[in-house]
């Protein structure tokens, strides 16, 4: 629901961009009037694009909704392939607490200073960084905990299987 709102908003917010620049503007200048100020909806694009990347980068990720390219893994043993994915998710979580500690940083950088059309903290666009890392990080974590249990689980079927466990 989130994403969709955000997705929304986006669209308004362009649609009304292109309004304001390309009807508005002609019309007070037709009419002698003070000129519109709409500079602002730049920056709303900006804030509204940023958090939906990055809110949708960790959602996709839960969902598995991103592409994988299987060239090598998928013709390799059931095992292997577990492991590969682990090991994915490894450096999906080394890249989503990087993102978040960069993203940390601009925030703590940028707290003070405020945009010009929107007039609110910078920090609120970095912050997108900041918590889109950190639910990739959990997202990746929780995968890789799946996967791993899965492992465990078909290591004890083969196991029970070998000593005649279950029979």
């Amino acid at each position: 629901i989130l994403l969709a709102g955000l997705v929304v908003l986006a669209i308004a917010n362009m649609v009304l961009g292109v309004f304001l620049r390309y009807a508005m503007v002609p019309i007070t200048d037709y009419l002698n009037l003070t000129p519109f100020r709409f500079f602002w909806v730049e920056e709303l694009g900006e804030y509204s694009l940023a958090w939906l990347t990055m809110l949708g980068a960790g959602i996709g990720l839960a969902e598995r909704a991103h592409f994988t390219l299987r060239l090598v893994a998928h013709h390799l043993p059931l095992q292997v392939q577990r492991v590969i994915h682990i090991v994915n998710h490894a450096i999906i979580i080394a890249f989503g607490l990087l993102t978040a500690w960069y993203g940390g940083r601009l925030v703590e950088t940028n707290i003070t200073l405020i945009s010009p059309g929107l007039q609110i903290s910078l920090a609120w666009l970095y912050a997108s960084a900041m918590v889109g890392g950190l639910l990739i990080a959990v997202y990746g974590f929780a995968m890789a905990i799946v996967e791993y249990r899965e492992i465990v689980h078909e290591r004890g079927d083969e196991i029970g299987a070998i000593t005649g466990a279950g029979d």
